[in-house]
């Protein structure tokens, strides 16, 4: 296995300054992870080994972002095959810490915070959590920002939300990194790939297709300029057995707002992103679809 691990802060900055210099790397890609990694941390991670010179990623179970130990602990911790992973995928160094290296002196006093975007959706069931995710986003992008000319991060469209706020971050901060989004990659079935999929039951994960069914209803809509008729796809995901929608709804795909126009009733134009949330089983799972006339 060719990548080599890293676990300390002071390790991670001296190696990216060491393998600049040597190899006079023009750009980095860094993809920010917290591991039990799937084929769709394979394609952040492909992009970035593609795009640039190094790509480098990161191993971390953020404690911030959960509201619950239980939900911490409970969280899939498998290194040695994320390692697999990400070094067929072409990364070259994986930044492990622990929490005590990340948070030497206990949770931060100082933090990000998220904003009004933030208590919407998924930060309406999880207060705090972007609050969390960005803080340590923030920290992850600064210690792997490279000596180079071009620095990069890949994120997933599956977590719309949290890549709309990592942009307003970048932006509002002035942060010297270009944000790469990545789109969402699915299994043969059509369901989102999320590392919450392996806590699914068999009868579960058919009950949990028909959130990409419904996505996709809106899709072909958009595509053929007819209403969206959001109603009849959220009647459909309300169908599906042990299914609990949270929310269900067509966004700006920038802002993550409500569009002024619902087109439940008159032909789509435009653009518009189709996000939805639900409970299946004890799992959550968030999916969306980018729609476009």
């Amino acid at each position: 296995m060719g990548i080599e691990l890293i676990t300390t802060t002071e390790g991670l900055r001296t190696r990216l300054a060491e393998l600049s210099q040597a190899e006079r790397l023009r750009s980095a890609g860094f993809v920010p992870t917290m591991g039990a990694l799937h084929s769709g941390h394979a394609a952040l991670a492909r992009r970035a080994a593609e795009e640039n010179d190094l790509a480098l990623a990161s191993i971390f179970v953020n404690p911030l972002q959960f509201g619950e130990a239980v939900d911490l602990e409970r969280y899939p911790r498998t290194l040695d095959a994320d390692l697999e992973l990400l070094d067929a995928a072409g990364v070259r160094l994986a930044f492990a810490p622990s929490v005590e290296e990340m948070y030497p002196y206990g949770e931060p006093g100082v933090r990000v915070t998220a904003g009004p975007l933030a208590a919407k959706w998924e930060g309406a069931s999880r207060p705090g959590h972007f609050d969390g995710a960005l803080t340590v986003v923030a920290k992850l992008l600064h210690l792997a920002h490279a000596p180079v000319p071009v620095n990069r991060a890949y994120f997933g469209q599956k977590d719309a939300q949290q890549l709309t706020l990592v942009q307003q971050m970048v932006d509002d901060l002035n942060l010297d990194v270009q944000i790469v989004p990545v789109p969402i990659v699915r299994d043969a079935d059509g369901l989102a790939l999320s590392s919450r999929n392996r806590f699914l039951s068999e009868a579960e994960r058919e009950s949990a297709l028909v959130l990409s069914r419904a996505l996709r209803l809106l899709e072909e809509r958009a595509a053929a300029h007819e209403p969206l008729d959001l109603d009849s796809a959220v009647a459909l995901v309300q169908s599906a057995p042990g299914v609990e929608l949270d929310y269900f709804e067509v966004v700006d795909p920038r802002t993550l707002e409500p569009l002024a126009e619902n087109c439940e009733f008159t032909p789509f134009r435009g653009e518009g992103l189709a996000i939805v949330a639900a409970k299946v089983g004890p799992v959550r799972l968030i999916d969306n679809a980018v729609l476009s006339s």
